[in-house]
């Protein structure tokens, strides 16, 4: 029996397609294979966003990614009334809200990008379930990553490769990715309608920040605009500049890269309002066109860098954890609520670890080396705290991070997976003077130092308290004395290390050479725009 004839509402004569879209990553119409393929012979098409209202109370989502999303959200609908449709966005948990759409709208077909996430694979495997007890056909596309993620792992023998060098040895054996689909556009659209009520706005339009219960007094205007819209005017904007492409390199951090750039992507590739697939071969055309030559990994090295960890937590429900997690070096870390807090809030005492955080806290993005100096200060390098504690941070904060792409990082540079070279690691004060000489971004976020002569700015502490009360900001009263020790705390934090490397020597095999650290150091660039 169809499933149009049990629901309520007009019988349909014949075997009419009514079909929906879900959106979940994946928010744009250009490289959408599954909504494509979702439209051959639909009579009816609605898209559908699921806004979970426990989610959104949540604290593991902070004001700046909520307040993205809901302009990505706003992006689709914008570009749906050009098709005469509109974006439905539904309260409520997938599993509740969804039959009870489909029932009421006589849904047939159901299209969605793959989730390659081990959660999301959960929840589509039951959605699925459901609807084959619904008779509703689902249709599931790979475009949040380049490759079959699974693919990947069958050709290395049923294991993510847990080694950058392996992970590009079993690429490199493969099929280069699928191009980009064309977008979706109102041609596409021909005589399939998006059955509208009058109170569509109050039943499905996109919600305030207020309507989700934030707090939006004091809340600073979006470095960061979300949507498809800007995504592809962005990469418009990263492809006009030939010269970096040209020259791609080891790129030098500037005060200036320090800084937001108009050309920065990771955020758009983290919602999905841009396509991995179309980024990857714009640039790999542009490349061949002004070097006449096919372009070394390193150019892709975000993209790759993205689908490595997204590979290695496929099938690691613990990827996010140390305990139970087969890839990760058990370290007896500290326990410290308020270095937690005060790290997390920028209050450690170092400018240039505080000032990194406060970005974070205002903007929603920092620069891909700045992260490694505050994983560094958090973890091995000076307050011993578990990784763990700092992801959920990151989760909170940054706009680009992906469940996977987060703990893979948070793992590699604490040192507990992919990568041992625990005595490499980032002096608050040495490598904030290095990006930041004079002191420029240490002023820009942290205001109480903006007085400070350049020779005091990254160990204002030293300053001799004539000097402070001339600054108007005196150490201790007007901004933190530092946390720690760095001289004594790294050297006691190296040997902690080496005594859990020596006990645990068993982990050697997934060591990973020092040069794999510097393409991990250039892994952002392409894609942020930080090229110095």
């Amino acid at each position: 029996m169809s499933v149009v004839s049990e629901c309520t509402g007009p019988v349909s004569k014949g075997p009419e397609k009514h079909m929906v879209h879900w959106f979940r990553k994946g928010l744009r119409f250009h490289d959408n294979p599954a909504l494509r393929e979702g439209l051959k012979g639909a009579s009816t098409f609605r898209c559908v966003f699921i806004l979970d209202p426990w989610f959104a109370g949540s604290s593991n989502v902070g004001i700046n990614k909520w307040r993205f999303l809901l302009q990505c959200l706003e992006d689709l609908d914008r570009s749906l009334r050009k098709m005469n449709s509109r974006l439905f966005v539904v309260r409520g948990q997938p599993a509740d809200a969804l039959p009870k759409l489909f029932k009421e709208w006589g849904t047939t077909s159901l299209t969605f990008e793959e989730d390659p996430e081990p959660f999301g694979r959960v929840r589509d495997h039951n959605i699925i379930t459901i609807c084959q007890e619904m008779g509703i056909t689902v249709i599931q596309k790979v475009s949040h990553t380049l490759y079959y993620l699974d693919h990947i792992i069958n050709r290395n023998g049923g294991k993510a490769p847990l080694t950058y060098h392996q992970f590009q040895a079993v690429i490199a054996s493969m099929d280069p990715p699928p191009y980009a689909e064309p977008p979706v556009s109102a041609k596409d659209m021909g005589s399939i309608k998006t059955p509208l009520s009058e109170d569509h706005d109050e039943k499905y339009g996109v919600p305030t920040l207020e309507e989700l219960g934030f707090d939006t007094e004091g809340l600073l205007p979006p470095v960061w605009q979300g949507g498809e819209s800007e995504a592809l005017a962005r990469l418009e904007r990263h492809l006009e500049r030939k010269a970096w492409v040209a020259s791609f390199g080891r790129p030098k951090m500037t005060p200036q890269s320090l800084l937001a750039s108009q050309t920065g992507l990771s955020p758009y590739l983290r919602f999905g309002c841009l396509s991995t697939r179309l980024f990857y071969y714009q640039l790999t055309d542009l490349y061949k066109k002004i070097k006449k030559s096919f372009p070394p990994l390193s150019l892709h090295g975000q993209l790759l860098w993205r689908e490595f960890f997204y590979c290695a937590a496929t099938n690691n429900t613990n990827f996010d954890k140390m305990l139970g997690n087969p890839i990760c070096v058990q370290i007896p870390w500290d326990k410290n609520a308020e270095a937690l807090a005060k790290w997390a809030n920028g209050q450690t005492g170092f400018p240039w670890i505080d000032a990194i955080m406060t970005q974070l806290r205002e903007e929603g993005w920092i620069h891909h080396l700045a992260r490694h100096a505050v994983v560094c200060f958090l973890t091995r390098g000076d307050l011993w705290l578990s990784w763990e504690e700092g992801m959920r941070v990151f989760e909170e904060l940054l706009l680009d991070a992906d469940w996977s792409v987060n703990a893979g990082m948070w793992m590699w540079l604490s040192c507990s997976s992919f990568f041992q070279q625990f005595f490499h690691y980032y002096c608050p004060v040495k490598f904030g003077r290095k990006a930041d000489p004079n002191g420029d971004y240490i002023k820009k976020y942290l205001p109480a130092l903006k007085n400070f002569p350049t020779q005091y700015i990254h160990e204002p502490w030293m300053a001799p308290e004539n000097v402070q009360r001339t600054s108007k900001c005196v150490i201790g009263k007007d901004y933190p004395l530092p946390i720690v020790n760095h001289a004594i705390a790294s050297r006691i934090n190296i040997q902690r290390m080496k005594q859990v490397y020596q006990k645990l020597a068993n982990y050697r095999n997934v060591d990973v050479p020092q040069k794999c650290n510097n393409s991990f150091e250039n892994s952002l660039v392409s894609v942020n725009g930080n090229h110095g």
